[in-house]
């Protein structure tokens, strides 16, 4: 993690500077193909990180050189991705999302110059994708360094955790503690999740 970010984090929240020396976030930078990048969010939908990857690899071998296009997808049959183990709504938004970047309804490419209000703006017009899904986006493949997710379950569950409070905290007192980290909210939640394998 870069000096200065632990520097912020020092000065802004002690409790949670504590924890960066306790884990190792590592890279959580996906892929540069945008496209695979919000297929594999969409299937990655209330699943488990394990889970989900066992079946976005699925999806994957359906293409024969692993390369996930939006016009392989719309041409492929809903019960081939079904059977990769999506369900079927997932499947209605992964064909979604891939008749919109088509028909360049949605600029994927465009989307790297656009502020994140309207990254959100633009994704949600898609199917079956919503905040979570977007700000999951932002952080890991846009890389933008100021994305916190409210919907997130394990953000919540490691915010409780470390902060000590007896039952989930609500919205307001999570936005009190996440103010402190702008703006990098994003490198944040990354410790806050690899907090979750703590003892």
């Amino acid at each position: 993690m870069k000096k200065h970010i632990v520097e912020h984090f020092k000065k802004s929240d002690p409790i949670l500077f504590e924890y960066i020396a306790k884990v190792d976030i590592g890279t959580f930078h996906k892929t540069e193909d945008l496209f695979e990048s919000l297929c594999d969010e969409i299937i990655s939908q209330q699943l488990s990180g394990k889970a989900a990857s066992t079946i976005f690899d699925r999806f994957k071998k359906l293409f024969p050189d692993g390369k996930i296009t939006p016009d392989k997808v719309l041409k492929m049959s809903d019960e081939k991705i079904r059977e990769a183990g999506t369900s079927w709504a997932k499947v209605r938004s992964l064909k979604d999302l891939a008749e919109h970047v088509k028909t360049k309804k949605l600029d994927l490419e465009h989307l790297r110059q656009l502020p994140d209000e309207e990254v959100m703006k633009q994704l949600v017009q898609v199917k079956g994708i919503g905040p979570w899904t977007a700000e999951m986006f932002m952080m890991f493949t846009l890389e933008r360094e100021d994305i916190y997710s409210h919907g997130d379950l394990g953000l919540k569950k490691a915010i409780q955790k470390i902060y000590g409070f007896k039952k989930e905290p609500t919205k307001q007192q999570v936005e009190k503690i996440i103010t402190k980290w702008r703006p990098y909210r994003t490198v944040a939640a990354q410790i806050l999740w690899k907090t979750l394998d703590l003892k």
